[in-house]
């Protein structure tokens, strides 16, 4: 069939991405689903850093690459072998793939799946190729996925160990949210800090991830104190329950600290304010996904003398299946407005100039909906 999407064309184009234009939105083949795999037609896709950090080239991707890792969407057509979601059924769809089978899956989410991981380092889906191509004048030329989904586009062919379906009453925008930044950031608290019931929870960065830890640290009832260096970012905090929100500088130099600490910006500095905000006894949770080559200043005295814990977390060390019920519920309850994380909504012609606005560090999440009517040109910055 033939879709719609924006294909990523290189990775390190220079900013502003408004002129330099790296994506090209076009139309594109796509390929029936296989055996265990879903058509999907895609109602809502959220833009996140980790798009971004392919588009700058800090993530070494294969282009030409349809970019898009969370999102939401209605299942069209259920391939082969595939037993539990039915056509018409709503699903998250979240970028690391789960074998069931290897190593990784058999951490409880601590380790992502190797089977997945392999492929989407490689472009492709779990079940091996691609299903994606599009016409040029030299003929047919694959164009690779992007995490299992590439969600900037019509409709996109997954697995279905890359979706989790949802119930009607939950909406595009929050089912895709679910997907990358409460994933992320919620499980960067629940699975991998792990507060006690009256901890103190610091969040590092409060975009979308961040502001998603956020969010689900107050629904558990934690104070939380947001920081970050953008005072609309702050403000947005306090909103949102933080009993306070603070730039790095304030909270290191007013000696705050909390037994667990969340860094989400995805840089280096960060996590050294991270460190320096954790208690003794305390756990630093790094969530954030920095350029290959940054380097952190740690004190391993200071790790020893008051028992610190840093831990990665991946996705959140999330197990979707089990995650994203629970996260729904608290949306239900009223306790988790995740309706706060998006900072705006955009066609999907307004990739390039999305991504600056991601860049200048003022977005939470930009959602690009595919409504019929919402022309899909460029409109340049």
């Amino acid at each position: 069939m033939l879709i719609t999407g924006a294909v990523l064309e290189r990775s390190g184009a220079e900013a502003p991405y408004a002129q330099s234009h790296p994506f090209t939105v076009g139309e594109l083949e796509l390929h029936p689903p296989g055996p265990g795999e879903l058509l999907v037609r895609i109602e809502a896709a959220g833009v996140c850093h980790s798009d971004l950090s392919v588009v700058d080239g800090n993530r070494v991707r294969p282009t030409p690459m349809l970019l898009g890792h969370e999102a939401a969407g209605i299942v069209e057509v259920v391939g082969d072998a595939v037993t539990d979601v039915e056509a018409g059924a709503r699903v998250v769809m979240t970028f690391l793939p789960r074998c069931g089978d290897c190593e990784g899956c058999r951490t409880d989410g601590r380790l992502p799946c190797a089977p997945g991981t392999a492929a989407n380092n490689a472009g492709t889906l779990i079940g091996g190729g691609v299903r994606l191509q599009r016409a040029t004048a030299a003929g047919a030329e694959p164009v690779n996925h992007h995490l299992g989904v590439s969600a900037f586009a019509t409709h996109a062919v997954v697995s279905r160990t890359s979706v989790v379906p949802v119930d009607a009453d939950v909406p595009a925008d929050i089912a895709a949210l679910l997907g990358c930044a409460v994933l992320t950031g919620g499980g960067a608290v629940i699975n991998a800090g792990r507060p006690a019931q009256d901890d103190r929870v610091i969040v590092v960065g409060l975009g979308g991830v961040g502001m998603a830890a956020l969010l689900v640290a107050v629904a558990l009832g934690h104070d939380v104190i947001g920081v970050d260096t953008v005072p609309g970012k702050l403000d947005l905090a306090r909103a949102c329950g933080a009993v306070e929100a603070l730039t790095p500088a304030d909270a290191v130099d007013r000696g705050i600290r909390a037994p667990v600490v969340v860094e989400a910006a995805g840089a280096a500095p960060a996590l050294e304010t991270a460190l320096a905000l954790t208690a003794p006894g305390g756990t630093t949770v790094t969530v954030g996904l920095p350029a290959p080559d940054a380097r952190a200043r740690v004190s391993p005295l200071q790790l020893t003398a008051e028992a610190r814990t840093i831990v990665g977390s991946y996705l959140g060390s999330a197990v979707p299946s089990r995650d994203i019920p629970r996260y729904i519920e608290l949306w239900r309850a009223g306790r988790l407005p995740l309706e706060r994380l998006v900072s705006s909504r955009i066609g999907l012609g307004d990739i390039d100039a999305a991504m600056d606005r991601l860049a200048a560090g003022g977005e939470l999440r930009q959602l690009i909906t595919f409504d019929p009517a919402r022309s899909l040109e460029r409109k340049d910055a």
